[in-house]
């Protein structure tokens, strides 16, 4: 979806958000898409508990958020949404996952397999990060998904 849409669908049916910023030249965005996002399990648990976001750091169509335009920063290649949300800590590629209405932004910087995927989605989706710390979360994670 693009960010517009999702506004748009936050305003009827709230939900938590999934962003992946990624580039066009990145090597490990392309691995990522490969091998995280074509798994079935994955792609049916973010469509029922996130909206997901596919955004480009590098576009040159400018994106329109909270009645904001963000186009290029300045004399960068990067896109002003991308360098907010990551909050000047550009890595690519970087999920990001926030709660409804896009609130408490959680970036991960890097390339995420599976399993690491499967228990961060999880661990917001549950709203275990309002209560559990990450550490201890992940000490008794078991990942189900299959490769």
């Amino acid at each position: 979806m693009t960010v517009e849409q999702v506004e748009e669908k936050m305003k009827v049916e709230p939900k938590k958000v999934y962003v992946d910023i990624y580039t066009d030249w990145c090597y490990w965005c392309k691995v990522m898409e490969k091998n995280t996002f074509t798994n079935n399990e994955l792609i049916a648990f973010m469509n029922e508990n996130y909206y997901c976001i596919h955004l480009d750091a590098e576009s040159k169509k400018p994106y329109q958020f909270n009645g904001k335009q963000y186009g290029l920063s300045g004399n960068s290649r990067t896109n002003e949404l991308a360098v907010e949300w990551t909050k000047g800590q550009l890595s690519y590629p970087t999920s990001i996952f926030f709660d409804e209405g896009f609130a408490n932004p959680q970036p991960v910087p890097g390339y995420l397999d599976l399993p690491t995927f499967e228990m961060i989605s999880k661990y917001i989706s549950e709203n275990k990060h309002k209560s559990i710390p990450f550490e201890k979360y992940k000490a008794t994670f078991k990942s189900t998904w299959k490769k």
